[in-house]
């Protein structure tokens, strides 16, 4: 397989290694960027896996709760431009979604689509938005959490969203966890829901790079488990030290007021899209060759 440009690029943005570094890995796998990062790791040469999805595409994340706060949705909506994607207009077209989620449980985009809502389905008010200002818009993703006690929610602006489900403590601390949740991005409520292939391959990478130490195996061992635990703090809503108090983690918090977070969901505008990058020269120049043949 031929290590394009664009590969090499996208493995240095993933690793923070040195572009020579990220060609000589992806020559070694075959152009498999996974494994590439994977070996980089494993030989020190990666800082870190950057794969959060790059914030790239623009719109608004929408979110509607039951009445009784046991049930809440979020979708999100793009836009093209974030000139569109603040107007009154496109908001409400965001928030007829999250609001026909929520009554109807249907969390498939396409689906939800068909569904009505001010005697048209949602899509043809996507549609008759997209004539009027000229800009194509997409519900991208839905997503519903529900909990026996209550779902607590945080927007940080319209980009970053979050849903909470706890059982037992207050509105204050439910507000607090998600909005720390928007901060500090965890990736799983407690070490428990992390899956064994995750750490496994995680304690296979921290072994590889430890055995280049010359300590004897059982140090190493001790050495990697100490850092599985870091790891595992975190990557775990409960391991993490608490925003609004760092000394205090979030496992305590909870455990003080008696409380429990059953799930968590949380979203970022246009994670996972890479928007296309307009060359402002190059697309001068093409305006001009245009203008010149007219």
């Amino acid at each position: 397989m031929a290590i394009t440009a664009a590969l090499v690029k996208e493995l240095r943005e993933r690793s923070g290694a040195a572009m020579m570094d990220c060609k000589r890995a992806l020559e070694a796998t075959g152009g498999d960027v996974e494994a590439a990062l994977e070996k980089m790791r494993k030989d020190g040469q990666a800082k870190a896996d950057k794969k959060a999805g790059r914030v790239a595409a623009e719109g608004v994340l929408s979110i509607a709760v039951a009445a009784d706060g046991k049930q809440a949705v979020m979708v999100e909506y793009n836009s093209e431009t974030d000139f569109v994607s603040k107007g009154d207009e496109f908001q409400t077209l965001a928030q007829t979604a999250a609001d026909v989620a929520l009554s109807t449980g249907k969390t498939d985009p396409q689906e939800l689509l068909a569904e009505s809502a001010n005697g048209q389905t949602l899509d043809e008010a996507r549609r008759g938005l997209i004539s009027k200002l000229g800009e194509n818009m997409s519900l991208r993703r839905v997503a519903k959490l529900e909990s026996a006690g209550q779902v607590f929610t945080y927007l940080h602006g319209s980009r970053i969203g979050v849903m909470v489900a706890l059982e037992g403590g207050n509105e204050e601390l439910g507000k607090d966890i998600a909005m720390h949740v928007a901060a500090s991005a965890p990736a799983h409520v407690s070490a428990d829901d992390v899956p064994a292939e995750l750490l496994d391959k995680e304690r296979e990478i921290l072994i590889a790079q430890a055995e280049g130490s010359g300590k004897p195996r059982e140090i190493i061992e001790k050495m990697v488990e100490g850092r599985v635990r870091k790891y595992l703090q975190e990557i775990t809503l409960v391991g993490q030290p608490f925003v609004k108090d760092p000394d205090v983690t979030v496992e305590k918090l909870l455990a003080d007021a008696g409380a429990k977070v059953t799930g968590f969901v949380r979203l970022e505008v246009g994670e996972g899209i890479e928007k296309q990058e307009a060359n402002f020269a190059d697309e001068v120049a093409a305006q001009a060759a245009a203008a010149a043949g007219a």
